[in-house]
């Protein structure tokens, strides 16, 4: 069996149109850890389903990418999904319609009791600089050019 993330042929096959996958605070989180060693998986999207939960962690590590590694790693918190979809690296995180990053990637680490997802921020933005608590709307929206 092939994996088309690692033979590269993923990049082939281009979203056209992505629903916008929402999801809501269930856990607000603060803190950094530096030296966390978050090894980023391969694939560069997952699929959520409604009622799932993942943790989103925010790095301002501008080298944060699919098949690399993560050291310096600011909790924001677990969400639970309420529309469905595909989380894609590049798509856009927002939190009341605010841009605070771009989904990096994605670690395994607690799998199957939840997946993390890596936010690359601004390194004046980590943590972001907007506020958010229990039940705030996330949302990771693909732009015209992703």
């Amino acid at each position: 069996m092939v994996d088309p993330y690692q033979a590269n042929l993923a990049a082939k096959v281009k979203f056209t149109q992505k629903r916008v996958v929402k999801g809501r605070f269930v856990v607000v989180l603060e803190g950094t850890i530096e030296n966390r060693g978050i090894e980023l998986i391969h694939p560069g999207s997952r699929c959520v389903r409604q009622g799932e939960i993942f943790e989103l962690i925010c790095t301002d590590e501008q080298t944060a990418r699919p098949a690399g590694r993560v050291d310096r790693a600011t909790y924001l918190g677990f969400c639970e999904v309420v529309q469905p979809g595909v989380l894609r690296v590049g798509d856009r995180v927002e939190i009341h319609g605010q841009a605070i990053g771009r989904v990096a990637g994605f670690d395994e680490t607690h799998f199957p009791n939840h997946q993390n997802v890596v936010i690359k921020t601004d390194s004046d933005k980590t943590p972001p600089s907007v506020s958010y608590g229990l039940e705030d709307e996330i949302a990771f929206v693909q732009d015209s050019q992703s």
